[in-house]
């Protein structure tokens, strides 16, 4: 007589990644996403989750990003979304309040995605895209660019703190690196997979934290 042992499959874990080009990873192949780098890094350390779906688009601002997401619902549930945008808004010159109300409607979105629960919803800061070659050759002022880019991750920041969901700064290191060629692609403003891998060191022990939980 031949005994058959079964064992149990533990389903995978569903991922939805929203944001724009920082997300979508302009430039670079599909595996250098930062989203992707993090499925792989909390598989290989047991966290069973499926690669993201990804709704990001180079360009996007906050209610670009809204309006998206509405024109794909319904989307189900998901055990874990992160969000990453507001740079386009900054680019365009948009008042930070308007952020601030947008960010934080997109937020409770993402918590709803997340089956209510914010605490398995990430928040990343915006990088400052004004340390890059493409910044400089548009004789755009760095300063400037860094103090609005500030006012807005303070407010995503505080958005996120008010509604339990956790936030990791990846803009220090954006511009610690972001002048380094190995950090961007081509055009010399996005970031490149290696860049993508910092991002992703940051938010990985914030990330297995909250799925391990």
């Amino acid at each position: 007589m031949t005994t058959t042992h079964t064992t149990a499959l533990v389903p995978e874990l569903r991922y939805l990644a929203l944001g724009d080009s920082y997300t979508i990873g302009e430039g670079i192949e599909e595996a250098g996403r930062w989203p992707m780098q993090l499925a792989r890094a909390l598989r290989a350390e047991g966290i069973p989750i499926a690669d993201p779906q990804i709704i990001a688009t180079t360009g996007w601002t906050t209610d670009e990003l809204d309006a998206a997401i509405t024109a794909q619902e319904p989307l189900g549930e998901y055990d874990f979304v992160s969000l990453l945008i507001g740079v386009n808004n900054q680019y365009r010159g948009r008042p930070v309040e308007e952020y601030r109300v947008q960010f934080a409607a997109l937020l409770w979105r993402a918590i709803g995605f997340a089956r209510n629960r914010p605490e398995r919803v990430l928040a990343l800061s915006i990088p400052d895209w004004g340390v890059t070659p493409f910044a400089q050759q548009q004789g755009r002022d760095r300063d400037q660019i860094a103090r609005e880019l500030d006012a807005y991750n303070l407010a995503a920041r505080e958005a996120c703190s008010a509604r339990g969901v956790a936030f990791v700064d990846i803009t220090a290191v954006s511009r610690e690196r972001g002048e380094d060629v190995k950090m961007l692609a081509d055009d010399g403003l996005h970031p490149s997979a290696a860049m993508y891998a910092e991002w992703t060191k940051l938010a990985f022990p914030v990330a297995h934290r909250l799925l391990a939980a």
